[in-house]
């Protein structure tokens, strides 16, 4: 086999739940990558993913991960502090990397990310599965295509529940998602991300003001556990996106509607690690019709990891650049810089408009 045929070797870092119930599986469905490496400072993190990747070689540090020869990409799954330290060392090692979002927890960081990896000459690229979901690549078509009309708003619904003793089956208890140090927020930063990039993705067009509200309603930690936003487009759509960590799961907490002046898309329950949901488009005429698109939705994850490994191996560039993945981290943490800075009362968050 040439090398250019040959799968791409991946080093998973950081090994929690994501990592072995949608990255590792990603990686061996996406028919030109295979697992070769797992690196995590904790054994029993390390035995988990491995038992879903027997032959990946185990490492609990991070120097000896990178110096392995068999590793050519590098998938950042850690949480969000450490981001930045991962994917710097990863450029130094002239590794590719491809990181969870969000980026890290300041948009400076993640500036500095960046620029690590383009000062060494290697692929970066964000993880937003989102982009590569069948319904969201079909919606984003129907939105080219004109089926809408002209977009006039778009409404975004991404919820769950996270208490403060969440944790993942078969893990112990570190609901790190709740530690500001660790995390850098909570629900807005954790949630919001997703939505802003698929905006930006199914309209093809930056989002060039936002507005934050916060909340920390029903759970007593110290971030927020929702969060509301208001948005425009470069082009005058105006964007509601609501986040939550304090919806009940039994509750409709995944919808994403994109209206026009001659239709309106709604993809239900497509927002989230899997594939499938549902995705109609309703008419002038007030049907409401399903839209198919099972011919085009494997696991994001697998669409994802796939596409990247196929820059790696073309040397090509990832489509979708860094610089997109900057600016939505700055809208990010203009939602967040005075508004989780001040406590108003005990069940309540000050509430503060910020602009970007």
């Amino acid at each position: 086999m040439a090398v250019g045929d040959a799968p791409v070797g991946w080093a998973l870092v950081g090994c929690g739940w994501v990592a072995r119930d949608y990255v590792a599986p990603a990686i061996a469905a996406s028919g030109n990558g295979r697992l070769v490496a797992l690196c995590d400072r904790d054994p029993a993190a390390l035995a988990r993913v491995g038992a879903v990747a027997p032959s990946a070689a185990r490492y609990p540090d991070l120097a000896g991960c990178l110096a392995d020869p068999a590793v050519e990409a590098v998938y950042v799954a850690t949480p969000n502090s450490s981001h930045a330290a991962v994917v710097r060392a990863a450029a130094a090692a002239g590794k590719p990397v491809l990181c969870e979002k969000p980026m890290a927890p300041t948009a400076a960081e993640a500036e500095r990310m960046v620029a690590a990896c383009e000062a060494a000459g290697v692929l970066y690229a964000t993880a937003f599965d989102q982009r590569w979901h069948g319904a969201h690549r079909a919606l984003r078509r129907l939105v080219a295509e004109g089926a809408l009309g002209t977009v006039t708003c778009v409404r975004v619904h991404y919820a769950c529940w996270t208490p403060p003793d969440w944790q993942p089956a078969e893990y112990a208890h570190d609901n790190w998602r709740v530690d500001p140090a660790r995390a850098g927020g909570g629900a807005m930063i954790d949630l919001a991300p997703h939505g802003l990039d698929l905006v930006q993705m199914l309209l093809d067009e930056p989002v060039e003001a936002v507005a934050c509200l916060l909340q920390r309603r029903v759970f007593d930690y110290p971030v927020d556990d929702g969060a509301v936003i208001s948005a425009r487009t470069a082009s005058g759509v105006l964007v509601s996106h609501t986040v939550a960590y304090n919806r009940p799961d039994v509750f409709p907490r995944r919808e994403l509607e994109v209206v026009g002046d001659r239709g309106r898309a709604l993809a239900v329950n497509t927002m989230g690690q899997t594939p499938g949901g549902r995705l109609t488009l309703t008419g002038l005429d007030g049907v409401e019709r399903p839209v198919d698109f099972s011919a085009d939705d494997p696991s994001p994850f697998a669409a994802q990891v796939a596409a990247f490994a196929g820059c790696v191996r073309a040397g090509a560039p990832f489509p979708f650049p860094p610089a997109r993945d900057l600016h939505t981290m700055r809208l990010v943490e203009a939602c967040g810089r005075e508004a989780m800075a001040r406590v108003e009362a005990p069940n309540g968050w000050a509430l503060e408009t910020v602009g970007a």
